[in-house]
């Protein structure tokens, strides 16, 4: 089994204590870490995935707090770099009845946006490496840099890139530079995680079939489209194409769950001893497992308040699966 880097933001999420309630009216919060790659790299860790986190934080409590987290959670942080320049970034997250969110972020000077190349070691990858990362810094010239270096050292060695580009539009200028900046990370995806929303704001198509088509005209090798309660079907550029049915749990909060299904996904395919060379081959013969495994890590979390379960683990994965079967 190789190792997973992650590289992106890491931040407070403060999620209300009361749900049902639009923002204005939450009166307290509970303070977790929060940051798609961050959910990610936890939620490989806890199920046997070694994972490093590549990322900059504040010296300041919320930083201290995040690397602490990531540690207790068995992820490595000897990359992660301290800053006084710049504020550990915080997000408020309102939960409605249905176990949506609807997010208000104070992140103008967060120090995630502001890791530089230069700032980050050697690393020490192989052919058997996966490395994941978003869209939510690249709104930062030195952040897209920083990644470019990263995701080509990996690709010069063999690794596979995995993107999920977890569309925030309240954080960008503007839609067109989401889109422009997600278009142009394309280029090195060898998988792609989306949602169909997310799928259709990229392409501009309303269409799922004509969305993948448009996507397969980048170097991507697979799509995963997932579908909520409908669980997700995977796309390969040679026309193949793989669905499987969601889990049956009563939701109690989506935060996350995108996060939890990728880390499933991302977990069950390093077992595989994956690399870019045989990557494809390897999707096409054990897709429905990989997404049975990724869908039932996502149903795992939804059941829950949070981004992530503290007692996830394989066993616990494989015991959803072994009830619904």
């Amino acid at each position: 089994m190789g190792r997973l880097y992650c590289i992106g933001e890491m931040l407070i999420d403060f999620i209300p204590i009361q749900t049902g309630l639009k923002l204005k009216e939450v009166e307290s919060f509970k303070r977790v870490a929060g940051g798609a790659p961050l959910n990610v790299a936890i939620n490989c860790s806890k199920l046997g995935l070694p994972s490093i986190m590549l990322s900059k934080v504040a010296e300041d409590p919320f930083g201290e707090f995040l690397i602490d987290h990531l540690n207790e959670n068995g992820v490595d942080t000897s990359y992660i770099v301290r800053t006084s320049d710049a504020e550990t970034g915080l997000a408020f997250v309102s939960v409605t009845k249905e176990g949506e969110r609807d997010f208000s972020f104070y992140r103008k000077n967060a120090a995630d946006l502001m890791l530089k190349s230069d700032e980050i070691t050697e690393l020490s990858i192989d052919e058997n490496d996966i490395l994941h990362f978003g869209s939510v810094v690249l709104q930062n010239p030195l952040m897209k840099e920083t990644h470019h270096r990263i995701i080509n050292e990996m690709i010069d060695k063999g690794g596979i890139i995995s993107f999920d580009p977890n569309i925030r539009l309240s954080l960008w200028p503007s839609a067109e530079a989401c889109r422009d900046s997600v278009w142009e990370f394309l280029e090195y995806a060898d998988i792609l995680k989306v949602s169909e929303e997310e799928l259709f704001f990229i392409t501009g198509e309303d269409v799922i079939e004509r969305g993948i088509e448009k996507l397969f005209e980048r170097p991507i090798e697979a799509v995963i489209c997932t579908l909520g309660k409908d669980g997700s079907e995977l796309y390969l550029k040679n026309n193949n194409s793989f669905k499987v049915d969601g889990y049956k749990v009563d939701v109690v909060d989506t935060t996350g769950a995108g996060d939890a299904f990728m880390g499933g996904f991302l977990y069950s395919l390093s077992k595989l001893f994956p690399t870019r060379s045989n990557l494809v081959q390897l999707l096409q013969k054990n897709a429905i497992d990989l997404l049975s495994y990724a869908n039932a890590t996502g149903a795992i979390i939804t059941s829950r308040e949070g981004a992530y379960d503290p007692s996830l683990s394989d066993s616990k994965v494989k015991k959803v699966l072994e009830q619904q079967n």
